[in-house]
């Protein structure tokens, strides 16, 4: 091993370090377009949150879904390394955002919308062809339901359709501009993370 190489990661590191190497190695081909993206989205999560308790979900839904939204959109993956842990954070501060405003109706809707949207990508991923859905779609999609569903259902059931009605007309455009054909496989995960973004957006311009 050269010296400008890094180190194995050793079995007997604790779970934390050995996951924060595997979400650094991830992140670092792409971090300034990361960079970027993420601190445009910061400066949305902080508007569309009110800002409020809901504030720091929000920062970090923006922060780790831009990573994810750009390493899916160039590798075709959305890695473990950054998916569980936007997971467990979900409904962690979910669970602040829900101390500091009493909003426990909120959170068990945002629980159980979390539920649901992953049963109904469990099922796309199951019925779709080779390409469409990825099992890294499935996932993240607990953590898109229950921010989506925290609002209402209404607000989830407009983030399913932005996410399949953009996604449909980007998948138009690229075959009749003859840039993919109509089994290419495409990135769904940017798409999901913009069609959430519009769910709440709506959610916050409707009060």
């Amino acid at each position: 091993m050269s010296p400008t190489e890094p180190a194995a990661t050793s079995p007997v590191e604790p779970f934390a370090v050995r996951h924060l190497r595997r979400a650094r190695a991830e992140v670092t081909p792409y971090a300034r377009t990361i960079g970027i993206v993420a601190v445009l989205a910061a400066v949305w999560g902080v508007w569309a949150s009110g800002p409020g308790w809901l504030t720091p979900a929000y920062l970090v839904l923006a922060v780790v879904g831009a990573a994810l939204g750009v390493i899916d959109a160039h590798t075709h993956r959305l890695p473990n390394a950054l998916v569980f842990p936007l997971t467990w954070a979900t409904g962690v501060l979910l669970v602040v955002a829900a101390l500091g405003t009493s909003s426990w109706a909120d959170l068990g809707r945002a629980a159980l919308g979390g539920l649901a949207f992953f049963a109904f990508y469990q099922v796309l991923y199951l019925v779709s062809p080779r390409g469409g859905i990825g099992y890294g779609d499935v996932k993240l999609s607990l953590s898109l339901g229950a921010f989506l569903t925290w609002h209402s259902w209404t607000t989830l059931l407009i983030g399913v359709f932005a996410t399949h009605l953009v996604a449909g007309l980007v998948a138009v455009v690229l075959v009749l501009g003859r840039r993919a054909g109509w089994k290419t496989g495409i990135a769904f995960g940017p798409y999901m993370l913009l069609g959430t973004a519009i769910g709440l957006t709506w959610a916050r311009l409707a009060g």
